[in-house]
């Protein structure tokens, strides 16, 4: 199915494109190409491939969950320079 004017110029409605004339043109040679090529990749036999998400196998690199000590809330405030119950004290950065 060949892109028409029309389509090209619904896409660069949808994008907020302000094109020109020449450049209608020339996005629809180019969107003509890249959906030709799109088709011949249709008319490969994919039967017998098995649907894969990645080409290479993924695994997990994270170490396993542990609980360590930490910090209690007054050694975290410790050195803040500003402290409210509990809390760090920060500027307001919305008005």
């Amino acid at each position: 199915m060949p892109v028409t004017l029309k389509d090209v110029e619904y896409l660069a409605k949808l994008a907020k494109l302000d094109l020109s004339p020449e450049e209608r043109v020339a996005f629809q040679r180019e969107l003509d190409k890249i959906i030709g090529y799109i088709d011949q990749l249709n008319e490969l036999d994919t039967e017998n491939v098995p649907i894969t998400s990645h080409v290479i196998p993924l695994q997990n690199v994270l170490r396993e969950d542990e609980v360590l000590p930490s910090l209690s809330a007054d050694q975290a405030l410790a050195n803040a320079p500003r402290k409210k119950k509990g809390f760090f004290r920060v500027p307001k950065v919305i008005g």
